[in-house]
């Protein structure tokens, strides 16, 4: 395994995210037919297409939203990514966190202005530059990857967004529970594949009222890593959910659903720091029938045709005998 090897903050992010178009930023250029093509904006340079060209010379300095007609007529509207744009179509190692799930993420683990967040599997970057954008140049994202190719792909996106090396992140090559290095930090954000391995680890490195989020890919997964958290006794009682997407066809009076929607990407699984010494307190809500093994009653000489005098399954679901 590699050694942990943090990056060193830099002063501050050369990306300005408004004003007149500059050379170096990223541009969209959308063609009449909603087709997207992002282009760096440089001197002397032209943006080639089957329907013409336009020149870098003529986007730069002009406002964001302004059109430009191509050297064969077709018209192209010019705005900056947005984020959300921008991590859907970002080079890639691991699988990115869909902009639906990035912004849950900020929302339901509550990440706020100088919040100090630990971040397990940078991936390709996409949650690190979601994360850096909510807790500010005044917090700190400590992002965490074992794969030293994917950290190379992250370091390389999130540098390319924010135009720079962003002053709140560091990345660690290596793996959380091995290379974790930092305490207090308000939040911890799983996105792993086996994130109950690493409950010790959160739990050492939270604040009391601090919150560790999940995202996983699978129900196995997801009731894994609820039962971890339950069982281990510094979390409150964990909250599962997940996300669907779906846009809708508006024109005149053609109002409907579209036909595709971004349906399942993940689930996510937040939980709140107990302080230390703490019992969380016994559920009282009763489980549903067969969510839990019932645990065994024989005795080594008991037969099925026992007469006890209770209520005894029939080989019908839903019906019962009684002897």
């Amino acid at each position: 395994m590699s050694e942990p090897q943090p990056t060193e903050p830099a002063p501050s992010t050369g990306r300005i995210p408004h004003g007149p178009f500059r050379p170096g930023d990223q541009v969209q250029l959308t063609d009449p037919k909603g087709r997207i093509n992002t282009i760096t904006l440089q001197p002397g340079k032209l943006y080639h297409s089957h329907k013409g060209s336009v020149p870098h010379d003529d986007i730069i300095g002009s406002p964001e939203g302004t059109v430009y007609r191509s050297s064969g007529g077709v018209e192209y509207l010019a705005f900056r990514p947005l984020l959300a744009d921008f991590a859907v179509r970002m080079p890639r190692g691991a699988a990115v966190v869909y902009p639906k799930d990035a912004a849950q993420i900020v929302a339901m683990a509550d990440i706020f202005p100088g919040a100090r967040v630990i971040e397990a599997g940078a991936g390709s970057g996409a949650l690190s530059c979601f994360l850096l954008r909510a807790v500010g140049e005044h917090g700190l994202v400590s992002s965490y990857e074992r794969r030293p190719d994917f950290a190379d792909i992250a370091r390389a996106n999130v540098e390319k967004f924010f135009g720079g090396p962003h002053p709140s992140w560091r990345l660690t090559v290596g793996s959380l529970e091995d290379a974790l290095t930092e305490t207090e930090a308000d939040r911890v954000v799983l996105d792993m594949l086996a994130p109950w391995e690493t409950l010790d680890a959160v739990a050492k490195a939270l604040i009391p009222g601090g919150m560790v989020c999940a995202y996983i890919a699978t129900t196995t997964q997801m009731s894994r890593v609820v039962e971890d958290l339950r069982a281990h006794g510094a979390f409150a009682e964990p909250y599962a959910f997940e996300t669907l997407l779906r846009s809708w066809h508006v024109d005149g009076l053609a109002v409907r659903p579209d036909h595709r929607m971004v349906g399942h990407t993940g689930f996510l699984v937040t939980a709140r720091r107990l302080a230390d010494g703490v019992t969380p307190p016994v559920r009282r809500r009763r489980p549903a029938k067969g969510a839990h093994p019932a645990p065994a009653t024989t005795t080594p000489g008991d037969t099925a045709g026992d007469d006890s005098g209770d209520a005894t399954a029939d080989a019908t679901p839903g019906r019962t005998t009684e002897s």
